[in-house]
């Protein structure tokens, strides 16, 4: 009895395998046969940009994010700064808030620097 119920088991697999085989194969048939023109992407939601315009787009992005955070380091740090009241633990914690600001600005700043400096070594663009 118990190697009768495996087999309807194995028997019951075997047909879902065969449905999700016969699927695919429709499916796949579909895919490869379909006819469109790879030069018109308008309904997909892409992009008509090149790639060098997207990656500075998000270069860009990124350092307006990385500007508000820095403000934002600069105004939490001279809170600390303003309720420190004299004490002198609290004013060494704003004063190294802020340094840490200002560093986490300057590298941000280098990196970009960095990126524009070696994309005009390699367009060979010198001003």
């Amino acid at each position: 009895m118990k190697n009768k119920t495996m087999k309807n088991k194995i028997d019951h697999y075997k047909k879902i395998y065969f449905a999700i085989a016969l699927l695919a194969n429709v499916f796949l048939a579909k895919l490869a046969y379909a006819q469109w023109d790879a030069n018109n992407l308008t309904g997909f939601g892409l992009p008509n940009a090149s790639i060098y315009s997207i990656i500075s787009n998000i270069l860009n992005w990124l350092l307006a994010i990385v500007g508000v955070v820095g403000i934002i380091g600069f105004v939490i740090s001279g809170i600390l700064y303003l309720t420190a009241a004299g004490n002198e633990d609290m004013i060494q914690k704003a004063k190294r808030a802020m340094t840490y600001s200002i560093i986490g600005v300057i590298v941000a700043l280098s990196g970009l620097v960095a990126i524009y400096f070696a994309d005009s070594m390699l367009n060979a663009v010198f001003f």
